[in-house]
Formats: structure tokens, sequence, C-alpha cells
């Protein structure tokens, strides 16, 4: 039997994936509206439901280069397009939805409709493979049927000025987890989609130094050197723990259909989205302590759930079993605590802050080890 090629990350997936830092960006930046003190509830639903759509966008765009892409001319045309309506679907980022609203959902609408019109072609290359035409067919249902709920969604806003940006991206969700069930005789290249989901982190982390650059600002002093200091080793913490998990952990050779990692990896990025924004609010008087504070430590928190939840696709002498997670869960509830109660002194907050993401990484660096002395 030939043995199958692995699939390699294009130079056209990179450029793709790069629009994407630039919504990262403006996604962000939804949340630096402040009112009594925190950001308001309908701004942070706005901003996590926009956040969900271009990291769902992502998500599909991905699975159909997997399972389907060869670099073709047509593949690089409907990539295109879709770059070019992810520039529309960024600019109609912002606060103030009245103005931007129709150019955000429309851009949205059209791109669902790209990735499954995408899928209808692939259909005649396929004739001969009646359970990947099935496969197929569902998942371009999935797809243009959010983009119809998205359709739908802006004539109810229309009509009574009320958003139900939820339930396409609700419907997307639960269709995409269903479908995985289904589709466990459909697996994917397991390298190629993991590779793909690591880019996508590392251009995250990219935004996130850029949230830093304010602690590097202004006189040169204990404070500066200090906070400094402290926030990098932050960002290279939470770094390295993924770069464990990664390249140690997970098995990327497995047979696997993808979904749940991918869908592990979507609430992955958007806690990487908030520790960005939260650790540029830490600086910021007008931001409420205990709010900026719940904040940062529930996104620390949120993303290592997500992070040891990739244990599902673990090497299986990795180790890690019901005691190593019970271990993290009292180390991550230890820090929350600490935090609470230690919110009004910065100095010492932060040094927690480092010390659990630190304390973390060093966890997984022994496991990375034991797997490699286990099996050299």
């Amino acid at each position: 039997m030939p043995e199958v090629q692995e699939k390699k990350v294009e130079y056209l997936e990179l450029i793709y994936d790069l629009i994407f830092v630039y919504l990262i960006g403006r996604n962000n930046s939804i949340l630096h509206y402040i009112e009594d003190g925190f950001v308001p509830g309908r701004v942070f639903f706005a901003y996590v439901l926009c956040s969900l759509a271009v990291i769902q966008i992502w998500n599909f765009s991905t699975f159909y280069i997997n399972l389907y892409g060869r670099n073709s001319v047509r593949d690089h045309i409907f990539i295109f397009i879709n770059m070019y309506l992810l520039y529309h679907m960024a600019d109609g980022i912002s606060t103030g939805w009245q103005a931007s609203f129709y150019q955000f959902c429309a851009a949205w609408a059209l791109i669902l409709l790209n990735i499954g019109v995408q899928h209808i072609i692939e259909l005649r290359n396929h004739e001969a493979e009646p359970w990947a035409q099935v496969m197929i067919k569902r998942k371009a249902f999935i797809i243009i049927g959010e983009a119809v709920i998205v359709v739908i969604h802006m004539l109810v806003y229309t009509a009574t000025a009320v958003s139900i940006a939820y339930v396409p991206i609700l419907f997307g969700i639960i269709a995409t987890a269903l479908s995985g069930q289904i589709n466990m005789f459909m697996p994917v290249d397991f390298a190629h989609l993991s590779e793909r989901a690591m880019l996508y982190v590392v251009f995250t982390f990219g935004e996130m130094i850029i949230s830093i650059t304010a602690y590097f600002e202004g006189d040169i002093g204990f404070n500066v050197i200090y906070f400094s200091a402290m926030a990098f080793l932050i960002v290279v913490g939470l770094f390295l723990s993924y770069e464990q998990i990664y390249n140690k952990i997970v098995d990327r050779e497995r047979t696997t259909n993808g979904t749940l990692y991918m869908m592990i990896h979507v609430f992955l990025i958007l806690a990487l989205n908030n520790i960005s924004v939260a650790l540029e609010f830490m600086r910021e008087e007008e931001v409420e302590l205990l709010h900026k504070t719940v904040f940062i430590s529930g996104s620390f928190i949120l993303y290592f759930i997500c992070l040891m939840a990739l244990g599902i696709y673990a090497k299986s002498r990795c180790g890690l079993n019901v005691r190593f997670y019970l271990g993290l869960g009292l180390m991550s509830l230890s820090f929350l605590v600490l935090m609470l109660m230690l919110r009004t002194n910065m100095h010492i907050n932060i040094a927690i802050s480092v010390m659990y993401v630190m304390a973390i990484f060093i966890v997984l660096y022994l496991r990375g080890r034991k797997i490699i002395s286990s099996h050299p």
C-alpha cells in the first residue's frame, strides 16, 4: 500500500490566517469601552459573539482545506474572496453596532456562503464515495444553514431592533458538535489540522505581545522594570505551556475526526484574547479593581482548562490521569483565592500570576520529559 503523504501547511493558508490577527486586534478593541468601572454587559456579550463568529469562520475554513484542499486555482479564488470579505467584517467591528451592524452581518453571511459553496462544488470529486458525499452534504447544510440564520438575524434586527446574533453561533457550535459524533469514520489529517490550530494560537500570542508593550513605557525605574518583566514572564509561561502540550503531549499521528480538538481551540483562543485585554486592564485605573482581578484570573483558568482538555488527545504514556487533573484544579483554586484576597497589592498580585503560570508550565515540562525518557 502506498504511503500517505503528509499534508503541509501552504503559504496561502498562512496569509489567510494573518487576516485573523487584524480581526483579533479589532475585536479586542471593543472591550476598551469602560462604563462604571468595567465593560458593560452588552458590550462584553458583543465581544464574545464577535470572537466566536470569527473563530468559527476560521474553523470551517480549516476543516475544508484539511479534508479537501488541493492548493488549486479554485481554492485560491475562494480564499481570496473570503480574505476580502473578512476586511469588511473587521471594519464592521465596533461598539456602535447601529452604524456597522449590516456591514458586519452581510460579510459574515457571505463568508459562510462562500465556504458552503466550496463544499457543494467538492461533491463532484467524490461521486464514487457515497459516505463522503453524505459527510460533505451535512457540512454544507450546517454552514449554509448558519448563513441563512445570519440573514434572518438581520431581518429580525431590522423589524425589532433586537439582536439575536447568538442564534447562528449556537447553531454552528451545536450542529458541528453533533456532526462530529457522526463523522467518526471521516478522519482528518490530524498533523496538518493541529499545526493550523497551533499557528492560529501563535498569531494570537502575537497580539498579546503587542498588548504588553504598555508595561515597558515610562521612565525606567523599579516599577517599570518589575511589571514589564512580570508581564513578559506571564506571556512566556503561557506560550511554553502550549508548546509542551503541542510538541510533547498531544499524539499528532492519531486517527481522529478532529472536531473536539478544534472546538477546544475555539475557547482556548477566546481565553487568550481575554488575557490580552485583561493585561491591559490591569494598568488602567479607571477599571474597577475587583472586576479586572476576576477577569484576568478567570481568563487564566479558562486558558488552562482548555489546554488540559487537549489531554484527551495525549499520548498514552504521558500519565494525564485523574490525580494529575485534581492537582491542577487545586492549584487553580488556590490561585483564584489568593488573587482575590491580595487584589489591592499589584506587586504581589502579578507575582502570584507569574508563579501560577510558571508552575503549570513546569508540571507540563516534567510530563514531557517523562514521555521522552520512556520512549527515547
